[in-house]
């Protein structure tokens, strides 16, 4: 059994780390650079740098801050947010990151992974997914809808279908970031986690709403989730990365220990 991932998540504004409630209401919280490093050394197997405002503001992503975290952490980051095109991707890998995400731009130009996937291999190639419960529908059987731009913009396609197709087209990873969750420290949605992990045949991160390590025991185990983002409880110090792996293991969640 591969351990689980814990990733400290970094939504980027301007220059500045930023942490918001459903996508709203951000508040800048501390420079990215100096928080990947601080979370590197404590223990985080990844990191997920998220230039949260790069696609509605049609901005490119935040190259020179890839550069700099690259300078200083010694483990897998990803980067998302404002790229659209394969040469995106390169500039981002290039710049040292592992793994580059795609969200916005993936549903507007699908062939944007199967080319990625073909130029950097599967591995590289994230799969974001911000998505909203509504109702059941035709269009949206399984009752949870694609939103895109941030959250601004609903797409009328099913969260599922797009795993499934974005798996097909050669996406090697999904991060799932539950809009309903996001920010709210009440624990992961569980019902969309399984249900996507349950249904696609690669690994599955599931992003928002962590506030315990019971609710992160509650996503590896009852959502079948491979990774977990984390956010607000250890960027205002509820936990440290070692007191959750610590915690985890004891529960008997696989974790990669960081300590002795």
């Amino acid at each position: 059994m591969l351990s689980k991932r814990i990733i400290p998540c970094l939504d980027v504004r301007d220059g500045k780390t930023t942490k918001g409630i459903k996508f709203r209401e951000n508040v800048d919280i501390g420079d990215p650079v100096e928080m990947a490093r601080f979370y590197y050394e404590e223990g985080a197997d990844e990191i997920v740098f998220y230039d949260i405002t790069a696609s509605s503001d049609r901005r490119d992503i935040m190259i020179d801050v890839v550069r700099r975290v690259a300078e200083e952490i010694f483990i897998p980051f990803s980067v998302g947010g404002g790229i659209r095109t394969v040469e995106d991707m390169r500039s981002v890998l290039l710049a040292g990151a592992e793994k580059v995400s795609v969200n916005t731009e993936a549903i507007k130009n699908p062939k944007i992974i199967s080319e990625g996937a073909r130029a950097f291999g599967s591995q590289c190639i994230v799969l974001g997914m911000d998505v909203k419960k509504v109702e059941t529908s035709d269009t949206i059987p399984s009752g949870y809808e694609m939103v895109i731009h941030g959250g601004r913009t609903y797409t009328g396609m099913d969260a599922l279908a797009w795993a499934k197709e974005a798996e097909s087209l050669g996406a090697g990873e999904i991060c799932l970031n539950s809009i309903d969750t996001d920010g709210t420290q009440k624990g992961y949605e569980l019902k969309l986690t399984s249900l996507i992990s349950e249904n696609v045949n690669i690994p599955v991160i599931a992003s928002g709403g962590a506030g315990s390590i019971v609710h992160m025991y509650d996503v590896f185990t009852r959502g079948k989730a491979d990774a977990a983002l984390i956010a607000s409880i250890v960027h205002y110090g509820t936990y440290t990365i070692r007191e959750i792996k610590e915690d985890l293991h004891a529960r008997g969640v696989k974790v990669r220990k960081t300590w002795d």
